[in-house]
């Protein structure tokens, strides 16, 4: 599948159109709907160009919520190491 972008869009975000695929790939990343994997290929990027460009918008690699904090709280104290 393919998606154009038209060039009005474009002019529009006053975006190039790879500056345009990056963004949308940090988006997506950003909010876990895309992998660091598909998020660099989207942006055109190698990984670790992908994952140094999240290190200067200071867009974290993991997502550790809450959620994961209470679960890793609760298996450690089924481990007994808590």
């Amino acid at each position: 599948m393919s998606v154009l972008i038209s060039d009005e869009t474009l002019r529009a975000c006053q975006m190039e159109a790879a500056e345009f695929r990056q963004e949308i790939a940090l988006l997506l990343f950003r909010v876990g709907k895309l992998t660091i994997g598909h998020a660099s290929h989207l942006a055109q990027m190698s990984p670790n160009a992908f994952r140094e460009l999240l290190k200067q918008r200071q867009i974290p690699l993991y997502s550790y919520d809450i959620e994961d904090f209470e679960l890793d709280l609760k298996n450690l104290r089924e481990l007994g190491r808590l």
